[in-house]
Parts: C-alpha cells; structure tokens; sequence
C-alpha cells in the first residue's frame, strides 16, 4: 500500500509541473503577476530555510541530473546587470510554476484527507514538498541574493 501512496505521489508532482507551467504561462503577462507574484517572499530567515531542507535541495540541483533541467538559470562571473534582471526573471517564472505546481497537488492532498486516507495524504505531501515548495523557496533564496547584487550595481 505504501508503495502505491509512493508512486501516486511521485506521479502527480511530475503532473503537476505541466500545470504550474501551464498557469505561469496564462497568468504571466498580468499585471497580478507582475506586481504581486514575482514580489514574493515566504521565507525570508536562513534558519527557516534550512529547517524546511531548501539547502539539501539545492545540493541535489546542484550536484545530481537536475543540474540539466533548467540551463537557463547558470550565472557566470562575468555578469552585467542586464544578464542578472533576465536570471531574476526566469527565476521568478521557475518560482511561480512551482507554486501554481504546490497548490494542485495540494488539491490532491485534501482530497486524500477526506476520503481518510491519511498515510496517502501524508506521503503525498511530503513529496509535494520536497519537490515542489523546496525548490520554489531555494528561487526564493536565490533572488535575494541576485537582489543584493543588483543593489549593489544600482548604488
């Protein structure tokens, strides 16, 4: 039964990245997007950060396959503002497909919820948060600190 709640789980969060895409992409020329959802900042302490695991995803991005996902996002030294206003946005848009991808698995969840299957709703979110909320909050991070450096430029 486990094993079923395992593959259940890993199958709607690999869905749910096409429909985080699939909403990043209608609601990307908004204004709501623009001015609220690339604004967001959940989690702003370190400490925070690394009681939700972000730093244990951010070495499985850096040092295993996922590294490849997502080339757009490598910075080099030689950077001027304009590359890092370009990296911050496609963080961004990373950041908000993966939260639109956070929010439909957790539709999934309640309904586990309510149908008692709570080892499946458990298991479901575990993944959904490691795959899902982790990553969005290590974009997060990772526009702070593009942030400062822009900052930094700009001053």
């Amino acid at each position: 039964m486990i094993y079923k709640y395992i593959t259940f789980s890993f199958s709607i969060v690999f869905i749910s990245f096409i429909v985080g895409m699939i909403m990043t992409a209608v609601v990307r020329k908004s204004n709501f997007y623009n001015v609220k959802l690339s604004s967001l900042n959940f989690i702003v302490s370190d400490w925070g950060n690394k009681l939700l695991g972000v730093g244990f995803v951010k070495w499985v991005v850096k040092n295993t396959v996922f590294k490849y996902l997502n080339p757009s996002l490598k910075c080099d030294r030689k950077m001027n503002i304009t590359d890092l206003q370009r990296i911050r946005s496609e963080m961004t848009k990373a950041e908000i497909d993966h939260l639109f991808a956070f929010v439909f698995v957790l539709i999934f969840v309640c309904v586990q919820l309510f149908n008692q299957k709570y080892l499946g709703a458990s298991i479901m979110l575990l993944v959904n948060v490691l795959m899902n909320l982790n990553p969005s909050l290590l974009q997060q991070q990772n526009k702070r600190r593009i942030d400062k450096i822009i900052n930094k430029f700009n001053a």
